[in-house]
C-alpha cells in the first residue's frame, strides 16, 4: 500500500494561471455527456488498428486538442551529449496527414491539454521538470521543479483533473547520466495549488496514470512490477491507499473513455488492453511491436490515436474508431 506517513509537500515553482480551473464559457465541449448509457467500445474483443504515418523515432505522450482538431505529441530521439539525454520536440498533426513541429527542443514526454484548452502540459525530461506549454504563444513556465534541492528523476506522464490538480510519474527512464536525487525512489506525485506532493513513492517505475471520468479514481501503471494500481481521489486532491487493479505486462501509457473504460498499453507486447472500471478485460487493439502510449481524439471524440513501432520503419501513429468516446482531459 501506498505509505500515507510519507506525504509531504514542498512549494513548487508555479507561475500563476498555469494549472487553473477553466473559466465560466471557456471550456472546450465535451463528448462525453453525463448520464449516458454507452454500449460496447469494442466492435470485437481483438482490434486491429491503422497506420497513419511512419518513420519517427520514438513518439510518446498524445494529447487531443479539440480548439484545433489537432493532435500534438512527442517525438523523441537518441540519447545525446554527456549526460545521455533524449532531445525531444513537439509535433502537431493535423488529420488526415500533416505533421509539423509545433515546439523544436520541447524536452517533453508526456502531454496533457489543460481543460480550458489554452495550455498543454508535459512531463519534461530534459530539465527534469513539469511543463506548460501555452497554445497561443507556445511559451513555456515550469508547474513543478521538484523537492527543495532535490530534482526529479525524468517526470514521464501526466493528467489533470478537473480542478486543475496534476498528477504525474517519475521513473528514471529519461534521466540519462545525471545523478539520482531522489534517493532510489521512483514516485508519483501530484501539483495542486501550487505545492508538490507526494502519492506514492513504492511504485517501481511507474509510468502512465490517469484520472476516471468522475475523478474520484487515480489510476498508474508500474512497468517494473507489472501491475495497474487505484488510488481513491478525496476532494482535496489527496489519496487513498492503493489496490491493485489489473496485472499486465510492461504498462506503459493509459487513457479513459467516457463510460470509464480504461485503455492500458503494453509497451512489449504491442497491444492496448481495454479494461471495464471493475477491471474486467473487454479485449485488446493490437499496434506495432513496441507501444508507448494512447488518447482520444477527433471530431466525435471516438478515435483512438496508439504511438507504437513500425516494423522496418521506426515509431509511428496507429488510429482506430471505436464504440465509446474518450474523456478529454
Amino acid at each position: 500500500m501506498a505509505q500515507q506517513s510519507r506525504m509531504w509537500t514542498v512549494v513548487a515553482l508555479v507561475v500563476a494561471g498555469v494549472v487553473a480551473p477553466p473559466a465560466s464559457g471557456a471550456t472546450p465541449a465535451s463528448p462525453c455527456t453525463p448520464g449516458t448509457t454507452y454500449g460496447s467500445p469494442l466492435p470485437s474483443p481483438a482490434v486491429t488498428s491503422q497506420l497513419v504515418r511512419g518513420g519517427f523515432t520514438f513518439l510518446e505522450g498524445p494529447t487531443w486538442d479539440q480548439r484545433t482538431g489537432t493532435l500534438l505529441v512527442s517525438d523523441m530521439q537518441n540519447a545525446t551529449g554527456p549526460q545521455g539525454v533524449q532531445p525531444s520536440n513537439l509535433l502537431r498533426y493535423t488529420p488526415p496527414a500533416t505533421f509539423e513541429t509545433f515546439v523544436a527542443g520541447s524536452g517533453s514526454n508526456g502531454l496533457a491539454i489543460t481543460a480550458d484548452g489554452t495550455r498543454v502540459l508535459a512531463a519534461t525530461h530534459d530539465n527534469r521538470t513539469v511543463s506548460s506549454y501555452r497554445l497561443a504563444d507556445r511559451s513555456r513556465t515550469t508547474v513543478a521543479a521538484g523537492a527543495p534541492g532535490h530534482a526529479f528523476n525524468s517526470p514521464n506522464d501526466l493528467t489533470i483533473a478537473q480542478d486543475g490538480t496534476v498528477y504525474f510519474t517519475d521513473p528514471n527512464y529519461q534521466r540519462g547520466n545525471r545523478a539520482d536525487e531522489q534517493g532510489g525512489h521512483t514516485s508519483v506525485f501530484r501539483v495542486r495549488d501550487g505545492v508538490v506532493g507526494l502519492v506514492d513513492d513504492t511504485l517501481p517505475q511507474p509510468n502512465g496514470v490517469v484520472l476516471s471520468p468522475d475523478g474520484r479514481t487515480l489510476y498508474a501503471g508500474a512497468t517494473g512490477a507489472d501491475v495497474i494500481v487505484k488510488y481513491t481521489v478525496r476532494p482535496d486532491g489527496s489519496t487513498g491507499d492503493r489496490t491493485t487493479f489489473a496485472h499486465i505486462r510492461t504498462p506503459d501509457g493509459a487513457t479513459v473513455d467516457c463510460a470509464g473504460n480504461l485503455y492500458w498499453v503494453s509497451n512489449s507486447e504491442g497491444l492496448v488492453h481495454v479494461y471495464s472500471p471493475s477491471g474486467a478485460q473487454l479485449g485488446t487493439i493490437s499496434a506495432g511491436r513496441t507501444s508507448t502510449n494512447a488518447a482520444f481524439g477527433g471530431p466525435d471524440g471516438r478515435t483512438l490515436y496508439i504511438t507504437s513501432s513500425v516494423p522496418g520503419a521506426g515509431f509511428g501513429l496507429y488510429r482506430t474508431q471505436l464504440g465509446v468516446p474518450g474523456n478529454p482531459y
